[in-house]
């Protein structure tokens, strides 16, 4: 019987071909994570963007409803609780409505708990300025 010099030789291609295949793959599987997690970051700025809008909404309200802008406390109460606490979608994290310089002035800080951060990257709470026109 005769030996080939290249006996095994196949097998061992097979092999380092399943290795850097499987590496490739770990490398796609890393990037469908991130890729994730910032596709939840991105909802999540949605959502607080919506709740200062909805802020800014209510501020609309009293003004229509009292021919005056409202205190600041009025507007948050109810604000709160509509976006914030346990089963919302944001959790509260300091979080409020202040008033600006003048009465018809406000400031929505929203502050949201975000687990999904990488090192480098911080929370910044979302600050919305609006103003309504005086009466």
């Amino acid at each position: 019987m005769q030996r080939h010099a290249q006996s095994g030789f196949t097998l061992l291609e097979a092999l380092i071909a399943v290795l850097v295949l499987s590496i490739g793959l770990l490398g796609v599987a890393a990037m469908q994570l991130r890729a994730l997690q910032s596709a939840h970051m991105g909802y999540q700025r949605a959502v607080v963007s919506l709740a200062a809008i909805d802020a800014q909404e209510r501020a609309w309200a009293g003004l229509a409803s009292n021919g005056a802008c409202p205190a600041a406390g009025d507007i948050q109460g109810g604000w709160l609780g509509q976006w914030f606490g346990t089963g919302r979608v944001l959790t509260n994290d300091a979080s409020n409505v202040g008033s600006g310089a003048s009465d018809c002035e406000y400031i929505v800080s929203i502050s949201w708990q975000e687990d999904r951060y990488s090192d480098g990257e911080s929370g910044d709470a979302f600050v919305y300025q609006f103003r309504l026109p005086e009466l």
